[in-house]
């Protein structure tokens, strides 16, 4: 089983935070998903026949995309790849974008999950992030869309904001407001200030400051106490679940299945080697139209790969599997990392039980840490 990733770099307009190849002059869009279904037909071999599972449409904003405009991507899916009767298939949507209209357009063209950028519930919030909707459209979305007919919905939330959105009252307000919706799946991201971000060229500025790390990792616990609580998996860093509704499409990354990524910087994974497509739609359109698809390759080589395991799969409840490490690589974890295994478990940062390593609640703080912390240097002798 594989899945598809779309990327649909366009938006009304630009986030402060966001640093995804995005544009907001939307000319180029209906051109754009045609050479994007005729990319689906140009990369037909590249995932072997394997059924189609998942099919993922991020951006950028995918609700800008019209009904005519999906049907044209699903049509070229279904002539090229053999999908799954199961097949679950994600649209990123933003709150003003979703009126009745709009909401069965996405469901008759096959949409059955929704993953919306709320990322507050705060008008003022909202204001400094440069979101496009308001407070009233993040809160009447989630109802709109179970209206609909898709029920399988997922809300992204921001903590550690920067500004009007770094109070701890402001985040547990959000959270209770979040779980009066009843979403069926909630990823809580801290925000992070990139360089070529508008927050980013404020704080090199001097006109903004990033929030604290102990104040982010109080955060962190504040979101984790909030959704475990309230019967959310805590199953990722960032991903929490009601029984049942994980994101499959994302456990296809942690778990490194196969995955093809269609659009401008467009990522794809088929095990061995990693592809990156061109991040300008003017010249990906271009390149398209000469039937060349504009990537560039990147081989993975076996400590790239283990690297990759450790990194996914400690942000994971099913954690880091040793047994899976030593018989797909010849790596043997413990030994390598004895002393410093030792000293984790000894401050009730992991958990070794059944030749697994899982993080505890501390471990999950330090989650980066730790993966990089396990790395394999590359021996270039």
């Amino acid at each position: 089983m594989a899945g598809l990733y779309f990327h649909i770099p366009f938006c009304k307009q630009a986030c402060h935070y966001c640093d995804f190849h995005f544009s907001t002059n939307q000319t180029l869009k209906s051109e754009l998903v045609n050479q994007l279904a005729t990319e689906l037909s140009l990369q037909k071999e590249y995932l072997q026949g394997e059924p189609i599972e998942t099919i993922y449409l991020g951006g950028g904003t995918p609700s800008l995309l019209t009904a005519h405009e999906l049907e044209i991507l699903f049509s070229s899916i279904q002539k090229n790849y053999p999908v799954a009767d199961d097949v679950e298939i994600t649209l990123e949507a933003n709150p003003d974008d979703l009126n009745s209209q709009k909401l069965n357009e996405m469901k008759t063209a096959g949409v059955n999950r929704l993953s919306i950028g709320i990322q507050s519930f705060d008008e003022n919030v909202l204001r400094f992030l440069n979101r496009a909707h308001t407070a009233t459209e993040a809160l009447g979305c989630v109802d709109a869309a179970h209206k609909s007919g898709i029920n399988n919905i997922s809300i992204d939330l921001i903590y550690s904001i920067p500004g009007p959105g770094q109070d701890e009252e402001t985040l547990l307000k959000n959270l209770t407001t979040a779980l009066s919706l009843h979403p069926n799946h909630i990823s809580a991201y801290s925000l992070t200030v990139e360089e070529k971000t508008v927050f980013g060229q404020w704080a090199s500025k001097g006109k903004l400051m990033a929030v604290e790390e102990d104040q982010s990792a109080r955060q962190f616990e504040l979101v984790m106490d909030a959704l475990t609580q309230s019967g959310y998996q805590h199953y990722e860093i960032s991903n929490y679940c009601l029984l049942g509704f994980q994101s499959r499409h994302n456990t296809s990354y942690w778990k490194g299945k196969k995955y093809l990524g269609l659009g401008p910087s467009a990522h794809s994974y088929n095990g061995e080697t990693r592809q990156f497509n061109i991040s300008n739609n003017h010249l990906y359109i271009k390149s398209i139209k000469n039937g060349v698809v504009p990537f560039e390759l990147e081989e993975l080589t076996t400590e790239n790969k283990i690297n990759e395991y450790l990194f996914t799969s400690l942000r994971t409840n099913w954690g880091c599997d040793l047994n899976y490490l030593k018989e797909q690589f010849d790596y043997d974890l413990a030994s390598q990392n004895k002393p410093y295994l030792t000293q984790l478990l000894a401050g009730n940062l992991i958990e070794l039980r059944d030749n697994t390593i899982t993080l505890m609640r501390a471990g999950k703080l330090l989650a980066d840490r730790i993966a990089a912390d396990l790395f394999v240097e590359a021996d270039n002798n």
